[in-house]
């Protein structure tokens, strides 16, 4: 059963772009809808980012899905799993702030703040420093942090798409 549906996935791109998009929705459904505004824990600047990645993963997939080109499907096919790696990057960070915090925890300026007051030659290192916030650990599932299930989605992401774009390639 589960074999049949990733070879179907597999063989129709626009239906892995499809479904890729619509489970980047339904996280960032999740992320905001329940754990932001129900169970009330705020985005760290690291989790923003993260969020943004997934938005880009999300838009990028959603776009391919609607097109039946195959070269279409490649160059975006390359767009999303670079912005998947780049919300891997970041959930990794966080992930390492998480399990080695730093011994001086700082209040860093929030995400908006940086963006609206410095460059952004400045505001991305200072996004990526992390913050106390960064590091701590608020919510977790099955032993993971956010952060963590961050970074194993969007490697999941970045591996089934590489795959596709592979067996892409030998069709």
């Amino acid at each position: 059963m589960l074999s049949s549906l990733l070879n179907r996935l597999f063989s129709e791109p626009r239906l892995f772009f499809a479904a890729v998009a619509a489970t980047c929705l339904a996280l960032l459904v999740y992320g905001i809808g329940y754990l932001q505004l129900v169970v009330g824990l705020h985005p760290c600047p690291m989790c923003i980012v993260q969020r943004y990645a997934l938005i880009g993963v999300m838009l990028f997939a959603a776009a391919i899905a609607l097109s039946s080109r195959r070269g279409v499907h490649t160059a975006g096919g390359v767009l999303v799993v670079l912005m998947a790696g780049f919300g891997a990057f970041t959930a990794a960070r966080q992930s390492w702030l998480q399990w080695y915090p730093p011994e001086v925890v700082s209040c860093g300026r929030d995400f908006y703040g940086m963006i609206e007051n410095f460059p952004l030659k400045r505001a991305l290192p200072m996004i990526f420093k992390g913050s106390g916030d960064c590091s701590a650990v608020d919510w977790t599932f099955l032993g993971g942090t956010i952060a963590n299930w961050s970074f194993v989605v969007f490697s999941a992401v970045i591996g089934s798409t590489l795959v596709l774009l592979w067996r892409q390639r030998r069709a």
